[in-house]
């Protein structure tokens, strides 16, 4: 049973499912003593944050068949690193993130009222934006 808690104290809601997230690929961002990097951050990627990612030798957008990964492709919602995120806040390009997602160890890397300066509702479906 996963008794992960949301940045909000709240029961960890799923990230994503297309592609599934999460460190687990279960597609939330739940974490572990196997989770050294800490995913714990469900992040709505932005065309930036994906190029600044690259730039990094972090490549979330080219597909990896091997690894059965789509690549991400801008509004996609996904498990980001916690100190990831925060160097991309820090670099001027965070994504914005979905705190009902967003696990609660993630406020130990990243101020809770830094996040929520970055919270947005997404619908589960970024479909039906369009």
């Amino acid at each position: 049973m996963n008794d992960d808690r949301n940045a909000l104290g709240g029961e960890l809601l799923p990230c994503g499912t297309d592609p599934v997230t999460g460190f687990y690929r279960d597609g939330t961002c739940s974490t572990g003593p196997d989770d050294l990097g800490s995913h714990t951050v469900c992040a709505v990627v932005t065309k930036e944050f994906l190029a600044q990612q690259r730039e990094l030798g972090n490549d979330l957008s080219t597909p990896r068949p091997e690894f059965h990964f789509p690549g991400l492709r801008p509004g996609d919602r996904w498990c980001v690193v916690a100190a990831r995120w925060l160097q991309a806040l820090e670099a001027g390009v965070a994504p914005p993130v979905v705190l009902e997602a967003t696990n609660a160890q993630a406020t130990q890397v990243i101020p809770l009222e830094t996040l929520r300066r970055h919270a947005v509702d997404v619908p589960p479906d970024i479909r039906s934006l369009t």
